[in-house]
């Protein structure tokens, strides 16, 4: 697994909502399906609502979030 942090923004029904999450996958076309999936379960989103704009993979010492340091082992 590795680490991964996506950036971009989505609809919101006032402004541009930005967003930054971490999240693990095996490659940037899970990890693209996973925040799609996350933030459209979340906040009631379509995926043409949601845009990323960055993927970038994260060493080990450069992930803030514990559940994506514990799942990629680091």
């Amino acid at each position: 697994m590795k680490a991964f942090r996506i950036t971009g923004s989505y609809a919101d029904p006032r402004k541009r909502q930005a967003f930054s999450i971490e999240a693990s996958a095996e490659d940037e076309a899970a990890v693209r399906e996973k925040a799609l999936s996350v933030l459209g379960s979340k906040h009631r989103l379509k995926r043409w609502e949601i845009d990323i704009t960055e993927i970038t993979e994260l060493s080990p010492d450069q992930i803030t979030n514990q559940v994506v340091r514990y799942e990629v082992g680091a």
